[in-house]
């Protein structure tokens, strides 16, 4: 073999690893770029009076279990075409549960202090997924740091499900989420500012 066809080889074999790692990155960035969506469409639902709180919650718990399939997807550090194949079936499905609650005949009232509770845990949620998002592709998260705190967002999102499911947000409640929403605002800190980076 020449050395001529030796350093193409080897120069295609680096470019495809590193194409393969910029795809794996958007792909992962694509997925949490998503979930920031979903959560300000259930936030704005909230606030327009189109969602009450138990559609809410239910939602919360949907977007649950988007979070814990990104979580095990991501733990390997790769996210597979089959699997953004299957995350996709999954936001999609939220994204239709969002839109038929918001345009069913339920209204809430964003004035309530109860849905002032769950508005502003939402609205904590929004931030934290953009912080993800953000660390994905600014490459300060690796995927595999990505997946364990979607791990932590589903757990985020299981209270404030837990918490809405009867209708109402208790400040007891609203206590419980935020002291988890705050645990897992200094996990996001820690793993964008550790050592390790996207390659």
């Amino acid at each position: 073999m020449t050395r001529t066809i030796r350093r193409t080889l080897v120069a295609f074999a680096v470019s495809t690893l590193c194409c393969a790692g910029a795809y794996a990155q958007t792909t992962a960035a694509g997925t949490a770029q998503r979930d920031v969506n979903q959560q300000t469409r259930i936030e704005n639902g909230l606030k327009d009076g189109s969602l009450d709180t138990r559609e809410a919650a239910r939602l919360e718990k949907e977007q649950s279990r988007v979070d814990r399939l990104q979580a095990k997807d991501m733990k390997d550090g790769k996210l597979t075409g089959g699997e953004r194949a299957q995350l996709d079936a999954a936001q999609n499905k939220v994204s239709r549960d969002i839109a038929a609650d918001r345009h069913n005949a339920a209204t809430g009232n964003p004035n309530s202090a109860s849905s002032q509770r769950m508005q502003a845990d939402v609205s904590r949620n929004v931030a934290q997924e953009q912080r993800i998002e953000n660390g994905i592709r600014n490459g300060s998260l690796t995927n595999r740091e990505a997946g364990r705190l979607e791990r932590g967002q589903a757990h985020v999102d299981r209270k404030e499900a837990r918490a809405g499911r009867d209708g109402h947000v208790s400040k007891g409640e609203q206590a419980s989420v935020q002291r988890s929403e705050n645990r897992q605002s200094k996990r996001i800190h820690r793993q964008k500012h550790d050592a390790q980076v996207r390659g």
